[in-house]
């Protein structure tokens, strides 16, 4: 590797921390110890007016209060202490200057370096990495602009009014969640649509409502032969060409005017019928659940335009260099993955949930939930060695105000502890006298959000004239105890000064160096996924047994459910 990264150069190619050196260390015990004392939120801010400020921290466009966490100064020493240990400095570097982080792929793991200036140097293996990915932007450029101009036009000469973007998993989630986040900064009257359901239910519900001559396909599949994203394509181009047949249309003009493929592998899209100057490149080392940097955001380029979409890119690196370059005592990545391991490993809390107070944050829970579960559900070390204790919680999230209608009973009143991210807008509706009822909306999601952390951490107690109401205490009465929050679910809030391509490009790269931190204290690789993998490679030897009378192949469970289903087809 030639190190001629942006960042500060301090990696010198390994680093010496394992899982049980790690699991040995004197922070690590002394993680353990503390997590066995009994821990309450409402104690600890009793005992300290400046709790708030101290545990609390910025970069840029967002501000983390993170003081609802259970944890005091000595945690935050001990987990400080623990990652010194695990030679988190030297990994952050080893990510940031494109080595072999993936270990188990034999490989970078450079997303990025998808948001690099053009005037920054990273070379990989003698590749120029940067040349690379903005000779890509440029691409999307280009095509994008030819979309949005109506330059590009159908097989019948009428220009492109939808777009759908046909994918699975991270070339899915990610656009998705992005576009849906942006669209009030859209710029075209382009409609945007994505697709990533297998069974079809999906598509056959969109191309109802669509034409035909003024629809352009993205297909978007890093290896380009994902089962769900080609069979959903090739619904696609059966549909054009039951049109385009009518109007003496050839399948050649078809494909080449209404599909766009973004992948690593050249030759299938090709034997596809993709276009050369119509396929954007993708790279082993990106990730898909880290790709929507990528030519994977062609779909968000089109609908926002690409000054915007660059706006997203620097936004993430402005993360990036905040994460190779804060204190970790400010570092906002840094400390949300300690938390995280400090929740989960060592007080159990094995359940996680995200909260945007903000509807153009919809998809946001979903794609963290592929972020980091996919990433950090792992059972095994970097070295093989099998793990003995918790990695990933299990991760759901809602939009707050539909959430609280929904699950909050559990959080507030269950038999479960549940860590919590709290995410919220400051600033909307610029004009605030032309939208002041929208505006006091706004403010209403705000209230809930602080309001709901507090009665979270705090139990009935946050409302002080029921701080006495609702002990255990058996002179309480029944409608008392069915009235009883116990409090002391750890939470973080994270607001943005206002949701901007820049500020949504900040969030999403915090979450992601937030996984790589959770995953260097733990010693796991968060870059492959062979749990998926093996999925995949089961769904093959299935339909083939449900293509053909093969009895007996798998366990009794499946052959049976196989034959009652061939009984009914």
């Amino acid at each position: 590797m030639t190190n001629n990264s942006p960042y500060s150069a301090s990696y010198n190619g390994s680093y010496n921390c394992s899982y049980k050196k790690a699991r040995h260390s004197e922070y690590w015990q002394q993680l353990q110890a503390l997590a066995q004392q009994p821990w309450s939120l409402a104690q600890l801010f009793a005992q300290d007016d400046e709790r708030s400020r101290r545990f609390s921290c910025h970069a840029g466009a967002l501000y983390m209060d993170y003081s609802k966490q259970c944890i005091d100064d000595s945690v935050l020493s001990g987990l400080l202490g623990l990652a010194e240990s695990c030679e988190l400095s030297a990994r952050i570097q080893a990510l940031l200057q494109g080595a072999m982080v993936n270990t188990s792929e034999q490989r970078a793991a450079l997303h990025t370096a998808l948001r690099l200036p053009d005037t920054a140097a990273l070379q990989v293996d003698g590749q120029d990495v940067v040349a690379d990915v903005h000779h890509s932007l440029a691409q999307v450029a280009r095509l994008s602009e030819r979309v949005r101009n109506g330059t590009w036009r159908g097989f019948s000469g009428q220009a492109i009014t939808d777009v759908v973007n046909i994918g699975v998993g991270g070339s899915d989630l990610g656009p998705l969640m992005a576009t849906t986040a942006l669209d009030e900064w859209a710029d075209t009257d382009i409609e945007v649509h994505f697709v990533s359901n297998m069974d079809g239910t999906q598509l056959d519900n969109l191309l109802k409502h669509l034409n035909p001559e003024t629809t352009l396909f993205i297909i978007s599949s890093k290896s380009f032969g994902t089962v769900d994203t080609l069979s959903n394509a090739r619904t696609a181009l059966s549909w054009l060409l039951a049109t385009a047949e009518r109007r003496a249309g050839t399948e050649d003009s078809v494909l080449r005017r209404h599909f766009i493929g973004i992948s690593a592998n050249s030759a299938k899209m090709s034997a596809w019928g993709i276009h050369p100057e119509h396929q954007l490149q993708l790279w082993d080392w990106v990730g898909g659940r880290f790709s929507m940097w990528s030519a994977i955001g062609l779909a968000l380029a089109i609908r926002i335009g690409m000054p915007r979409f660059k706006e997203l890119l620097a936004g993430a690196h402005s993360m990036d260099t905040h994460f190779a370059q804060a204190d970790f005592r400010d570092n906002l990545p840094v400390l949300l993955g300690l938390l995280a391991v400090w929740n989960s490993t060592f007080l159990q809390v094995n359940a996680h949930t995200v909260l945007p107070y903000d509807g153009r944050l919809s998809y946001l829970p979903s794609y963290l939930t592929q972020l980091e579960m996919e990433s950090n559900g792992k059972s095994v070390t970097l070295h093989g060695d099998h793990i003995d204790y918790d990695t990933c919680p299990i991760l759901w999230g809602e939009i707050g105000s539909n959430a609280q209608h929904a699950f909050y009973q559990l959080l507030h009143q269950g038999t479960q502890q549940v860590s919590c991210d709290f995410i919220a807008c400051v600033r909307r509706y610029s004009d605030k006298v032309q939208n002041a009822p929208l505006q006091q909306q706004h403010e209403l999601s705000l209230a809930n959000c602080l309001a709901q952390s507090r009665v979270l951490a705090f139990g009935n107690a946050a409302i002080a004239e029921a701080a006495d109401a609702g002990s255990h205490d058996t002179s309480a009465s029944e409608a008392d105890r069915y009235k009883y929050y116990r409090g002391n679910q750890p939470s973080t809030t994270l607001l943005l000064d206002e949701l901007t391509p820049h500020s949504l490009g900040a969030l999403v790269a915090l979450y992601e160096h937030k996984v790589y931190v959770m995953a260097s204290i733990w010693d796991i690789n968060p870059f492959d996924q062979w749990g998926v993998e093996m999925g995949k490679q089961m769904a093959e030897s299935v339909h083939q047994a449900m293509q053909h009378e093969v009895a007996g192949q798998f366990d009794s469970s499946t052959d049976q459910l196989l034959q009652h289903i061939k009984q009914l087809s």
